[in-house]
């Protein structure tokens, strides 16, 4: 199912952008983040997943740290990317750094009340249910896979992108993204 190039983009630009969530939770150092006040004026990039997840998170992780590292340095250490678990009980600050570090050390990953996650996640269109036990007794966490980009003019979640989003995609969009454009 390739697309022409230049037919249907990775990223959908919302009309009416998202406020950012207001979440304060733990960071991978133990430390309370504050995610407005810390991502405030910065290009944030926002993604709900979880750590023991088989497919869609460590892939589009390992795509938007792939894409991150083909911006200028300059570039890379404005960009912020937010990793929120959709497992806390599994993720702690300690099990998300070392996943994390794994991936882009920038990354910052939080963890917390799962409640203030789902209210969070929700806030911004993505839906997440409590971790479960599927038939083989394994715990899976069902959650919305996009990933939504917050502006550093306007602090407004004004990209959204679906888990098809590639590695060529992000690489095409962050620029225009960290300068709070259009991509």
């Amino acid at each position: 199912m390739s697309e022409a190039p230049g037919s249907d983009k990775a990223g959908t630009v919302l009309e009416k952008p998202f406020e950012k969530p207001d979440l304060v939770l733990t960071d991978t150092r133990g430390k309370e983040y504050d995610f407005r006040e810390e991502t405030a004026g910065r290009p944030t990039l926002i993604y709900f997943g979880y750590t023991h997840c088989p497919d869609v998170c460590p892939l589009t992780m390992n795509n938007l740290a792939v894409a991150k590292k083909q911006l200028p340095q300059e570039q890379q250490d404005q960009l912020r990317i937010v990793f929120v678990t959709t497992d806390p009980e599994r993720d702690t600050p300690a099990a998300l750094g070392t996943w994390l570090k794994g991936i882009d050390s920038q990354v910052v990953g939080l963890t917390g009340d799962f409640d203030t996650i789902q209210a969070g996640a929700r806030s911004i269109g993505i839906s997440i249910n409590p971790p479960r036990k599927d038939e083989n007794g394994k715990t899976v966490s069902d959650h919305g896979t996009q990933v939504i980009a917050f502006s550093p003019k306007t602090d407004g979640g004004y990209v959204l992108y679906g888990e098809d989003a590639t590695v060529d995609d992000y690489t095409k969009d962050l620029p225009k993204i960290i300068k709070g454009e259009k991509p």
